[in-house]
């Protein structure tokens, strides 16, 4: 089986066949001794919707980890960050040396081209959800 990056969680609540779970992720530098002196460590909690068909054996408050594949993280990045870059940077040459448009304008249109990425990403979002798959399990 594909390895697990896996974080730990509480329940939140139940909907249908979804558990909601909130998870605390931390910076880089979470682990570090000197981070309460400095104050640069970061903690977001983010809360993840876990689909099982299991969902009515868990309970709000109960301590569970959330696993994704190293895979899908991967593929996640690729669409957050990777596909954004490219079409940043197929729209800023395609604008300045192919149209001749001024810097201002292709760093504008470029910029436009990035949202317009993130719209689709968007609209797509239920499709992409359902290549990503979380499990659960209780602690």
């Amino acid at each position: 089986m594909a390895e697990l990056i896996e974080h730990s969680g509480v329940v939140e609540r139940i909907e249908g066949d979804a558990v909601l779970v909130r998870i605390t992720s931390h910076s880089a530098c979470g682990s570090c001794k000197a981070r309460a002196a400095c104050g640069l460590a970061e903690t977001q909690e983010k809360i993840v919707e876990v689909h099982t068909p299991e969902a009515g054996s868990y309970h709000p408050g109960e301590e569970v980890s959330v696993g994704v594949r190293r895979r899908a993280g991967a593929v996640a990045v690729v669409y957050a960050y990777v596909g954004a870059l490219a079409v940043l940077l197929v729209v800023l040459m395609v604008s300045s040396l192919a149209l001749g448009w001024s810097d201002g304008a292709s760093a504008l249109a470029a910029l436009a081209g990035v949202a317009l990425y993130y719209g689709v990403l968007g609209l797509f979002r239920r499709r992409i959800e359902h290549t990503i798959h979380f499990t659960i399990t209780k602690h």
